[in-house]
């Protein structure tokens, strides 16, 4: 029997379900159809899979542990508008799956599924995709609009450095500190730039062992070591003709400095042991909350990689000092996480801006995004008032800080700033703030690193950094591992 041709060579479809069986029989009729495939067993792993791969159209479950195909819907529609999703529903759900497509999913099906017509579907969205292309964003817009914010005048000069750095293929540095989104640019980056259709992968340098950080990056082939049994592709090979984004740069060994350097300067790799050259095509975006600077001048980072590395520099300023952006933040997240959890949209009140507002972020925009996050599961209606969310120093906050009026920068109150001096940041420089609050936040989670990045809204390997970074004693031992 005639197959729909794919009308879109060489596209990648991503298939959730928590069935495996499930999963095998969409990559079956898939891979039989010319499509690539990548698979995830739950809506958070598929979360991952779109943060580190390029995907052409997702095919989901609806009903699954977690967030579910509802829940990843609304991230996709929040970071990666331009995928089609195509949800999987049971036969009696028919209403819900109806009321998903009003929320922005492509299309449907009922399971028990017919396998030609998901794959005319597929055909029909990748074609109508293909035919209509998205248009490319006014100058100043589009970069806004994935980036979020945009309203204080650090990001405005930010998102015009990123309009004349997108386009072109030059080696960029990302500095910033953890929770300012250093990742997410980088993806807009590479979706703005020349090399928007080739893949774009990430390598956490920071949480990879530097002993497998080798291999990871380069590849190795069958008997180069104990445990390689088989050739591996590296991610430098995988990246070929897109972006490479090397996170956490600044943890990299000594002996992985060199052969970056080597790589950047003559564009070839050689996997574990292997004699051969391989010639790589892409982009590199490096990005690191590390001072890179002054590891150089300690020696601890070679000057040479840092000056190959940082063509373009790109400073990200932190959630504290652009929080006339905090409102227009907060109402995208609301939104989002609503239609995450299958909820009528909830809004933030006055009161509620008020305390956001003056908070300190030592998490930056990931922290106000997990307080967002939990504050709509705990709100009992539709706007979202300062007892939802889980900040520390949010009842000090909603004693002494003045309301909040749109479009006014946040003030403390008169004769009441000296009283709170959690508040404000008279007394204590920038780090100061930040080492106090990873103390105050170990301390409320009983010195359990992975809860208490989980309260700052920091990932757990910013954690670990910033302990060390301090040199924060942790009471006991294996605390949090």
């Amino acid at each position: 029997m005639e197959h729909p041709k794919n009308s879109s060579q060489n596209a990648t479809i991503l298939c959730v379900d928590d069935d495996k069986n499930i999963l095998q029989v969409l990559e079956a009729r898939l891979a039989f159809a010319k499509y690539k495939t990548l698979t995830a067993s739950s809506a958070e792993a598929a979360v991952e899979v779109l943060a580190s791969h390029h995907v052409d159209l997702v095919v989901s479950d609806v009903k699954m542990p977690g967030m579910g195909g509802v829940g990843l819907l609304g991230e996709v529609l929040a970071q990666w508008p331009q995928v089609p999703v195509i949800l999987l529903t049971a036969y009696g759900s028919i209403p819900d799956a109806v009321s998903t497509i009003r929320s922005g999913a492509a299309d449907y099906l009922t399971k028990p599924f017919d396998g030609h017509q998901l794959l005319a579907k597929i055909a029909e969205l990748l074609g109508r995709k293909a035919a209509e292309p998205a248009p490319r964003p006014a100058k100043g817009k589009g970069l806004s609009d994935q980036l979020w914010g945009g309203k204080s005048p650090a990001m405005r000069d930010f998102y015009a450095l990123m309009e004349r750095v997108a386009p072109t293929d030059v080696a960029v540095l990302i500095l910033g500190e953890s929770g300012t989104g250093k990742e997410l640019i980088a993806r807009i980056l590479h979706d703005f730039g020349p090399r928007a259709k080739g893949p774009f992968v990430i390598v956490d340098c920071g949480s990879t062992q530097p002993t497998l950080l080798e291999s990871e990056l380069f590849g190795h082939v069958k008997g180069s070591f104990t445990h390689a049994v088989r050739d591996k592709k590296g991610l430098m090979e995988v990246a070929d003709g897109g972006t490479l984004v090397l996170d956490e740069i600044g943890n990299i060994s000594p002996e992985m400095q060199t052969r970056l350097l080597r790589f950047l300067q003559e564009r070839t790799i050689r996997r574990v042991g292997d004699t051969r050259a391989i010639p790589v095509n892409c982009r590199v975006i490096a990005a690191t909350n590390a001072d890179l600077p002054a590891l150089v001048k300690k020696g601890e980072f070679r000057e040479d990689l840092y000056f190959r590395l940082k063509v373009v520099t790109l400073k990200v300023p932190p959630l504290r000092e652009r929080k006339e952006d905090i409102p227009l933040l907060t109402e995208r997240f609301l939104e989002a996480f609503s239609l995450a959890q299958n909820r009528p949209k909830v809004t933030a009140s006055a009161e509620t801006l008020r305390v956001l507002m003056a908070h300190s972020w030592p998490g930056n925009v990931r922290e106000l995004k997990h307080a967002l996050e939990s504050g709509v599961v705990f709100c009992r209606g539709q706007v979202l008032e300062p007892g939802d969310i889980q900040l520390d120093q949010a009842q000090t906050l909603h004693e002494v800080v003045p309301a909040y009026t749109p479009g006014a920068a946040p003030a403390p109150a008169s004769g009441q700033a000296e009283a709170a001096p959690a508040v404000g940041v008279d007394s204590l420089s920038l780090e100061d703030n930040e080492h106090q609050a990873i103390i105050r936040a170990l301390e409320r989670t009983a010195w359990v690193k992975k809860t208490a990045a989980d309260l700052l809204g920091i990932s757990r390997r910013a954690i670990h950094y910033k302990i060390k970074k301090y040199n924060i004693h942790i009471p006991g031992k294996d605390q949090g591992e």
